[in-house]
């Protein structure tokens, strides 16, 4: 069993050589160091896929206070969060006021799947907007939003793209549809989307993230209204 062991994790780390055939007591001894030398390897690719993600500060959905506002669902949360969402893809729309944990939750779900190897683009709606706006290469930018494993747009409803920057957004989420997982915290509810986009927009948007998609309201008072 242990020379098995030895040969997968060899396969794994990607060595030029074959594996070696060595005794059973080598072999065991290999077998240690090549785990430890798998865990540093995960760990660091961890770290890349973290700051590459655009995350900037680390919130894990195990910190989320769920006393302080008790109408969120903890247990709807977590249904999607054990659902295999990065895998099979499903969208996740959090809806709810400025201050409530939406970016929390949405970011815990990340890291998440950054945990599991996936790659992940998290960006504020202001940042896409002007990143559309000023990108060198705009094509590649959407390109590359579309087809990242996870996209993770935050603050939806803060900022009114225009009529081009609107239809990129639309064209980023019409390719991930049914295909890749798309994240989305906004303090608008649904029938509000118009404010931001023109009416066939929205509707477009809200059908793409409606299949295989689910619409939370988070209700409750600010975090950054507690007395530290």
């Amino acid at each position: 069993m242990t020379m098995t062991q030895l040969e997968e994790l060899w396969k794994e780390l990607k060595f030029v050589s074959d594996c070696p055939k060595v005794t059973e007591e080598v072999s065991g001894k290999l077998l240690k160091i090549l785990e430890d030398e798998s865990k540093i390897r995960a760990s660091k690719r961890i770290q890349r896929l973290v700051q590459y993600s655009g995350i900037k500060i680390i919130k894990m959905i195990e910190d989320f206070d769920w006393v302080f506002n008790p109408t969120i669902s903890k247990e709807k949360i977590m249904q999607f969060r054990s659902s295999d969402w990065d895998i099979y893809p499903r969208n996740l729309v959090l809806i709810g006021p400025t201050g409530v944990g939406k970016t929390h939750l949405a970011d815990g779900l990340c890291l998440d799947a950054i945990n599991r190897g996936a790659r992940v683009f998290r960006i504020s709606c202001d940042e896409l907007v002007r990143k559309l706006k000023n990108s060198r290469n705009k094509h590649a930018f959407i390109k590359f939003c579309s087809t990242v494993r996870v996209f993770c747009l935050d603050e939806l409803g803060y900022v009114f793209p225009s009529p081009e920057e609107a239809n990129d957004i639309f064209q980023i989420i019409s390719k991930r549809c049914e295909v890749l997982p798309t994240l989305v915290t906004t303090n608008l509810v649904p029938s509000q989307w118009g404010k931001i986009f023109e009416a066939s927009t929205a509707s477009a948007i809200l059908d793409r993230l409606s299949l295989k998609g689910t619409f939370l309201t988070l209700e409750g008072k600010s975090y950054r209204s507690r007395v530290k």
